[in-house]
C-alpha cells in the first residue's frame, strides 16, 4: 500500500505507523533480528526523503534509532541522509501550500461552472506544474512516478474534465510513454462517452505515431455514438480517410455521409473545398455545389459560400445568377445578409447603375419586414461610407465613425437583433480562407470594421437594483461598522459609504420592534436602549426622534430642523468640568464610539450646508471667524453679548448673501428658536447686554 500512496503529502501518519509495526514485530533469532533492523533502517530512510507531514518527527526518530545501535554506523548514515532529507522538507514546505488550496471534500461531478470549481481546477493545475518542474531533483523514473501518481489524485476529484484528461495522455506522451498514453485516452473516452474533442485528439495521436487503424477505429466508434455523430464528425473523417487512403474513400464517406440524418450543408462546403484545393478540379466542386444547393437554397450562409467560391473562380454571371434565384425564394427577414454580399459584389465587380439598382431593390425589399428591415434597409451616410472604404481605409473621420457606430448599435438594441447579427458577422469561410472573396457590406459590419466601434459596456449582472422595502433586511453593501461597537449594524445614518451603522431604535424605527424579530445582524432592542439611556439626554432624545431613512442617505434638511430644535442645556463656567465629567457620564466605550463617530460624520454634513448657530443665531463658520477657538457654540452667547451692534449687522448681512438661502420650514424653525430663547434671554440679561438671538442692540450704550 505505501508503494502506491506512501509520497502523498498526508501518508506520514501511515509511515509511523507501518514502522511502529515493523520495530514491534516478534523475533526468535538473532539473524531475524537483524532483518528486522534492516526493514525498519530502510522504511525510516524512505519515509525521511518523502515530502509529507510528519517528516521532521520521522528524521528523530532515525536518529534515535541509528545512535541506539551504532553510533558509528550511524554517523555516516545520518551524514549522507541529512542534505536529503532538508531538501525534502524544502520541498514539503513548497508543496505544503499548493495543496492547502484543494478541497480534500470536493465530489467528482460534472462541471457547472461555479467559482469553487474553477479555483479548484486552477489549484490542481498548480500542483502539477510544480511537480513537473521536478523540485526534488528526482530521476526519471522516479519523476514519471510522482507526476503520474499526482494526476491520478486529481482525477479522482476532476473525473469529468476533458482538459485533465488531455493534460494527462499528452505528458506520457511527450515524455517518451506512448502506450501509457493510449491506456489514459481508452480511460478518458469511457468516463466522458459524450465529448468529442477526445476522440478527435485520440484519433490524431494514432495517426501522428502510425498507427492509421487504430485512429479509424476512433473515428468509427465516434460515428456509431448517436450524440457524437454530427456533421461535424463526418467532415473529419473524410478529411483523415482523404489523407490516409485518398481522394476515392474520401468521395465514399461523403456519399454516405449525404444519406445520414446528421447531415448538413456544411458536408457539401468541406467536400466542395477539398476537391478544389486538394484535386484541383473546379468542375467536380461547382458540381458538389449544385447538389447541394437544391437541398439548401433556403440557407442563406450555404448561399454565400457557394457565391464566394463562383468568385474565386472568376464566375461573374454565375454569381448574379445564384444572388437571383436565392432572393426569390429566400423570404425578406432572411435575406438581409444576401443582399450586403449582392451589393458588395457589385461594389467590386459592377458599376455605378447597377450598383445603385441593386440598391433600391434591397432597401425595397427588406422595407417590408417591418422594423428591422427598416432600420438594416436605410441607406443614408452609412451605406455611401461602406461603398467608398477599402481594408482600413475609411472616407470620413474616426468622430464621424464613433456616431455611425452608435446610432448603428441604438438601432440594433432597439430591435434586438444585436446577438443575432454579431454571431453571423463572426462566421468563418468554409473555403478555407479567414476572409471571403466578396468583401463585407451593409451597416451591420461597420461596427467590427474599424478599430474605433470597441465600446464598453457595464456588467449588468453585478448590478443591484435598490428596493426601499428591503432596506432593513440584510448587510449593506459597503458598510464599515465602528470600532468597538460589535454586532452594532443596521441602516447607515450618512449613507453605506459614511462608516457608521445604527440599529433601528436609533433612527426612530421603534415601530419595527414591534412587528416581530430583527434580521440577523440587528441589534436588539436591549441593547440599543442600553446604549440609549447611557448618552446624555440631548444626544438620547436626538435619536429617538430622527426620522426612518428611506433611502441611500437622510434627508440633510430634517436632520438639521432637529438640531435646532434640540434642548442644549446649559454648560458650566469652565469648560474643562464638562471635558472631564462628560466621559464619565458615558462610561460606555461602545456609546463613546457611537457618539465619536456621529459627531465626525455630522461634521462631514455640515461642510456642505451653512448650519446656525442655536446661542448666537450665526452660522457655525462665522462663529469661528469670529475668533472664539475652541469654545463650544452654546458658551458663545457669552461671548457674544459685547459686540458692536452695528458690526454685528454688517456681518449678518454679508453672511445672508454668500450662504444658501434655507428652506420655509427650517426658516419657521430659526425664528421660533430665536423667539424662544430670546424671551428667556431678557429676563436673566443686565442692561449692558445685548439679544441673544435678535442683531438688534440693547438700550445700554456704552
Amino acid at each position: 500500500m505505501l508503494g502506491r500512496i506512501g509520497m502523498d503529502i498526508a501518508a506520514g501518519p501511515m509511515w509511523l505507523e507501518y514502522i511502529a509495526f515493523l520495530r514491534t514485530a516478534p523475533v526468535t533469532s538473532p539473524q531475524e533480528d537483524s532483518q528486522r533492523m534492516t526493514s525498519v533502517r530502510k522504511a525510516y530512510q524512505k519515509a525521511i526523503l518523502a515530502p509529507i507531514h510528519h517528516v521532521e518527527q520521522l528524521w528523530k526518530e532515525y536518529e534515535n534509532f541509528e545512535n541506539s545501535i551504532s553510533r558509528a554506523l550511524a554517523k555516516g548514515l545520518l551524514a549522507e541522509y541529512q542534505p536529503k532529507h532538508f531538501s525534502a522538507r524544502a520541498v514539503y514546505r513548497e508543496r505544503k501550500k499548493f495543496c492547502e488550496r484543494i478541497d480534500q471534500n470536493m465530489l467528482a461531478v460534472p462541471p457547472t461552472g461555479s467559482i469553487k470549481e474553477e479555483q479548484q481546477l486552477t489549484a490542481w493545475k498548480q500542483l502539477l506544474a510544480f511537480e513537473k518542474a521536478n523540485p526534488q531533483r528526482l530521476e526519471p523514473s522516479a519523476l514519471t512516478k510522482r507526476v503520474a501518481f499526482t494526476y491520478e489524485q486529481c482525477l479522482m476529484y476532476l473525473y469529468h474534465y476533458p482538459d485533465v484528461w488531455y493534460d494527462y495522455a499528452t505528458w506520457h506522451a511527450q515524455n517518451g510513454s506512448p502506450d501509457s498514453a493510449v491506456v489514459v485516452f481508452q480511460r478518458a473516452l469511457k468516463a466522458l462517452p459524450d465529448t468529442t474533442v477526445l476522440y478527435y485528439a485520440y484519433a490524431e495521436f494514432e495517426e501522428a505515431r502510425g498507427s492509421i487503424k487504430e485512429a479509424k477505429r476512433v473515428y468509427e466508434s465516434l460515428l456509431r455514438n448517436s450524440s457524437t455523430a454530427n456533421a461535424l464528425a463526418y467532415i473529419q473523417y473524410m478529411r483523415f480517410t482523404r489523407r490516409t487512403e485518398g481522394s476515392e474513400g474520401a468521395r465514399k464517406i461523403f456519399f454516405e455521409a449525404r444519406k445520414a440524418p446528421a447531415c448538413t450543408y456544411h458536408v457539401y462546403v468541406a467536400s466542395a473545398a477539398m476537391v478544389l484545393c486538394i484535386d484541383k478540379d473546379p468542375k467536380a466542386a461547382r458540381t458538389i455545389f449544385e447538389l447541394g444547393l437544391k437541398k439548401y437554397i433556403h440557407e442563406p450562409a450555404y448561399v454565400l459560400e457557394y457565391a464566394d467560391f463562383l468568385c474565386r473562380l472568376n464566375d461573374e454571371r454565375n454569381v448574379r445568377v445564384l444572388f437571383e434565384r436565392a432572393l426569390s425564394v429566400l423570404p425578406p427577414e432572411e435575406s438581409i445578409e444576401v443582399w450586403n454580399c449582392f451589393m458588395a459584389f457589385e461594389q467590386l465587380y459592377g458599376d455605378i447603375p447597377s450598383m445603385l439598382k441593386v440598391e433600391q431593390r434591397r432597401k425595397e425589399a427588406l422595407s417590408q419586414t417591418g422594423d428591422d428591415g427598416v432600420a438594416a434597409a436605410e441607406s443614408s451616410l452609412q451605406q455611401l461610407i461602406t461603398r467608398y472604404r477599402f481594408l482600413d481605409l475609411w472616407p470620413c473621420s474616426s468622430g464621424d465613425l464613433d456616431h455611425l457606430v452608435r446610432q448603428q448599435m441604438m438601432a440594433q438594441r432597439l430591435s434586438g437583433k444585436t446577438e443575432q447579427q454579431a454571431l453571423t458577422s463572426g462566421s468563418g469561410n468554409g473555403m478555407g480562407g479567414n476572409e471571403r472573396a466578396i468583401p463585407a457590406s451593409g451597416t451591420e459590419g461597420l461596427a467590427a470594421s474599424f478599430p474605433g466601434g470597441h465600446i464598453v459596456r457595464p456588467d449588468l449582472a453585478q448590478m443591484i437594483v435598490y428596493d426601499p422595502k428591503q432596506g432593513l433586511g440584510g448587510p449593506i453593501p459597503g458598510q464599515v461598522p465602528l470600532s468597538g461597537i460589535g454586532p452594532v449594524s443596521g441602516f447607515s445614518i450618512l449613507g453605506p459609504q459614511a462608516g457608521m451603522t445604527f440599529g433601528p431604535s436609533l433612527l426612530g424605527l421603534q415601530h419595527q420592534l414591534a412587528q416581530g424579530p430583527l434580521p440577523p445582524g440587528i441589534m436588539s432592542s436591549a441593547g440599543l436602549d442600553e446604549i440609549l439611556n447611557s448618552l446624555p439626554p440631548s444626544l438620547s432624545s436626538f435619536f429617538s426622534r430622527l426620522p426612518p431613512v428611506n433611502g441611500p442617505y437622510p434627508d440633510t434638511e430634517v436632520v438639521l430642523s432637529i438640531l435646532l430644535q434640540a434642548d442644549i442645556p446649559s454648560v458650566p463656567s469652565e469648560g474643562a468640568t464638562q471635558q472631564a465629567q462628560f466621559p464619565q457620564r458615558i462610561g460606555n466605550p461602545r456609546t463613546s464610539a457611537v457618539i465619536n463617530s456621529l459627531a465626525s460624520e455630522l461634521s462631514v454634513v455640515s461642510r456642505g450646508h451653512t448650519v446656525v448657530d442655536g446661542a448666537t443665531g450665526l452660522p457655525s463658520n462665522a462663529s469661528d471667524a469670529k475668533g472664539h477657538g475652541d469654545i463650544p457654540p452654546f458658551k458663545q452667547s457669552n461671548a457674544s453679548k459685547r459686540k458692536d451692534p452695528e458690526k454685528e449687522e454688517d456681518q449678518e448681512e454679508s453672511l445672508t448673501s454668500q450662504s444658501r438661502p434655507a428652506s420655509r420650514d427650517v426658516f419657521r424653525m430659526r425664528q421660533l428658536q430665536r423667539a424662544r430663547v430670546g424671551t428667556s434671554g431678557q429676563a436673566t440679561s443686565t442692561s449692558g447686554g445685548s439679544g441673544a438671538f435678535s442683531a438688534e442692540p440693547s438700550g445700554s450704550s456704552e
